[in-house]
């Protein structure tokens, strides 16, 4: 499975999954269709599925235009965004399962930024790194905000992302890498692998390269929204509970 990052409006990624041996795409989170179209006609492949995490129109913008172009694919989505996806199809709930490229991806109910966003996962396979379509709940250095869920929730949901395999490679959906790390340094100030990734980040963006994947492990090392439980930044946010600690340090980013 080949995944081809597409960058659209002023800072998303859709990603673009291809089967070379079968000719087909999938894609995840489609906010504009024009870019995705050209990719998947240059490839000379089918769309067959279009992978939606949630309902913000810069996930599902181009779900109209890509089925009005290949009529055949096929619109998935959580279960509790019913109604709010355009043309979804297929309803999904934690523990359902997805196929690609003859890869199986689990869905995760990952509720927090919006209540019924869902995730993907695609565990490792023949050589082949885990992948994770996490929309908008998990970002490189940092996490969602909390349109429609809670702390507790959002806890819990990106506890379930942490607990991946360390080499799982994330694909978040927008480039908010740099800024994150920006406030990261401002609650982990002793975190030389934070300083490090940030120096490097700023370079590729210096050079507009995209900092995304990211991967699993070096959140846990870095981001400090799957830190909660961190001691230095539990003593930097002078709290203890891990809904508390979290719930902090999303107001704080929220402000910064």
């Amino acid at each position: 499975m080949d995944i081809l990052t597409i960058p659209v409006l002023s800072d998303n990624y859709v990603f673009l999954l291809y089967d070379s041996h079968k000719k087909q795409a999938a894609v995840v989170d489609p906010a504009v269709a024009t870019p995705v179209i050209r990719e998947i006609e240059k490839l000379g492949a089918e769309l067959i599925a279009i992978f939606n995490t949630h309902h913000h129109w810069d996930h599902v913008g181009g779900n109209h235009e890509l089925l009005a172009r290949f009529p055949q694919a096929t619109v998935y989505g959580g279960k509790e965004d019913k109604g709010r996806i355009p043309h979804q199809q297929v309803f999904l709930q934690e523990g359902d399962t997805v196929e690609f490229a003859g890869r199986q991806a689990y869905i995760y109910h990952v509720p927090g930024h919006t209540k019924g966003h869902i995730a993907y996962y695609f565990p490792p396979s023949q050589g082949e790194e885990g992948e994770l379509f996490c929309g908008d709940t998990l970002f490189a250095g940092g996490c969602g905000r909390l349109f429609e869920g809670t702390p507790a929730q959002m806890v819990q949901s990106l506890n379930k992302l942490r607990n991946l395999p360390d080499s799982t490679r994330v694909w978040c959906a927008h480039e908010y890498t740099l800024k994150n790390l920006q406030f990261a340094l401002t609650v982990d100030q002793d975190n030389e692998i934070l300083r490090q990734r940030y120096q490097q980040v700023a370079e590729d963006r210096r050079k507009n390269l995209p900092t995304i994947p990211s991967t699993i492990g070096l959140e846990k090392l870095t981001n400090p929204f799957l830190r909660w439980d961190n001691p230095s930044i539990k003593s930097t946010i002078g709290l203890e509970e891990p809904e508390r600690v979290f719930a902090r340090l999303r107001g704080m980013k929220d402000n910064f």
